[in-house]
């Protein structure tokens, strides 16, 4: 282990600034020398997932995918990034001197940069970005209640079905000149520039709806949340089986491509922003003050029932924008996504990544969403070894991999020069 540790010491030099910098080489090799490096590699085509896909299906190209990733991805990104790493120090000193907003701005515009670019490479991979994107909301929005609020709710996949209804209603009834509601009331150019405000519309139906399991539950101890929130769930799912004027079990299509990359990148950093604010606000902190001790909060003035409701809909109002994301990038709906199923993947991203943490829910909801879709080739072997493994996660790490950790940006971006890093100033 010492020799690995070492060589890994070596790297802790790098800044963020660094580290995309050395992204963003890694894909100006592969969108310009991909096809020859993959062809040299004997592999089809260029690995739309890091290789993970064509190893599974074709074992015997396993030497060749981890070679292409060897020369296209981490050779390039350590040594541009160690190389890299005097200039990049000196980049992130400046930008430290600047205020938060300003390099925050910055780091994320070479971030979406470096993004885009890799996810330009292929149609799939922007695909699986944009759902690993609005699994991160989710996984935030449901943090809030299961780890910050300290209940356990089973309505996420209610409050993503109403989101996404709503959304995808309202959308084809304004923009788009559809066979179940007919000719457009409005311009379709309108569409694009009057999506935010349908997306909030779609969060604030899922908030309304999140009263009818918060009223009751909330006015009860124990597990009372978890069984009331999971027959909501279930009368969501069957009201829209049964209600044809939504489609019924054939569900809703033909929604119009307005959740565009940029456009659900913004989401997700705007609900990254917007959660580490309610979780550091004054609501956040009594938040978790009921969490740890409701009498106690009691006696020190705290409303805890209204910080609880208050709580429970600013959750289910991201769960309602993740819907209304995931109704427009797949631009079909049905019921049968609502369901057991989904729940299930929504509370492994949570848990995995950790309670509590910011950056558990950003570690959960991209390991699962990839690792799934890295193991699609497998079929029915990847729902045995995705709960293996979080099960081996929840024997040696019961709160997650990273948990109760506050989200720090300054640190994130500050130098890593060598005297910081053996903390001499």
């Amino acid at each position: 282990m010492k020799p690995v540790k070492k060589f890994l010491s070596i790297f802790s030099v790098v800044p963020m600034a660094g580290w995309l910098l050395g992204a963003f080489v890694t894909v100006l090799i592969e969108y310009y020398l991909g096809d020859l490096i993959a062809y040299y590699f004997y592999l089809p085509k260029i690995p739309v997932l890091f290789g993970t896909l064509i190893m599974l299906k074709e074992p015997t190209l396993i030497p060749s995918a981890l070679g292409y990733d060897l020369i296209v991805y981490l050779i390039p990104i350590c040594l541009v990034g160690y190389l890299s790493a005097p200039i990049t120090n000196g980049i992130a000193s400046i930008l430290e001197k600047s205020p938060t907003w300003l390099a925050t701005i910055i780091h994320l515009a070479a971030f979406y940069g470096v993004l885009h670019m890799w996810a330009g490479v292929n149609d799939y991979r922007v695909i699986v970005i944009k759902f690993t994107m609005i699994s991160v909301i989710l996984t935030l929005s449901l943090n809030i209640i299961n780890g910050y609020q300290g209940e356990f709710s089973c309505s996420h996949p209610g409050f993503m079905a109403l989101g996404a209804y709503a959304s995808s209603t309202l959308t084809l009834l304004l923009f788009a000149n559809d066979k179940m509601f007919g000719e457009a009331l409005l311009p379709p150019a309108l569409g694009p520039w009057l999506f935010p405000f349908v997306l909030i519309f779609g969060g604030i139906v899922a908030a309304l709806g999140s009263l009818i399991v918060a009223v009751p539950s909330f006015r009860t101890r124990g597990d009372y949340l978890a069984i009331i929130s999971l027959a909501f769930l279930f009368i969501i799912k069957s009201a829209l089986e049964n209600l044809e004027v939504l489609g019924g079990p054939r569900g809703m299509s033909s929604q119009p491509n307005y959740a565009t990359f940029p456009v659900v990148f913004f989401w997700m950093v705007a609900c990254i922003w917007v959660v580490h604010n309610f979780t550091t606000s004054i609501l956040g902190k009594a938040l978790n003050t009921v969490r740890d001790n409701e009498p106690a909060a009691n006696s020190m003035t705290i409303d805890t029932r209204r910080t609880k409701i208050v709580a429970f809909m600013f959750g289910a109002f991201w769960a309602g924008i993740a819907g209304a994301l995931f109704a427009h990038v797949l631009r079909y709906i049905n019921p049968s996504a609502f369901g057991l199923q989904k729940l299930a993947e929504i509370l492994a991203m949570v848990y995995f990544g950790g309670l509590n943490s910011i950056y558990g829910s950003i570690v959960g909801a991209v390991s699962i969403s990839v690792l799934g879709e890295a193991l699609r080739p497998l079929e029915l072997f990847k729902w045995i070894i995705i709960p293996l493994i979080l099960i081996l996660v929840m024997i040696f790490r019961p709160h997650g991999l990273i948990s109760f950790t506050e989200l720090n940006v300054r640190e994130v971006m500050r130098p890593r020069n060598r005297k910081r890093s053996e903390g001499v100033e």
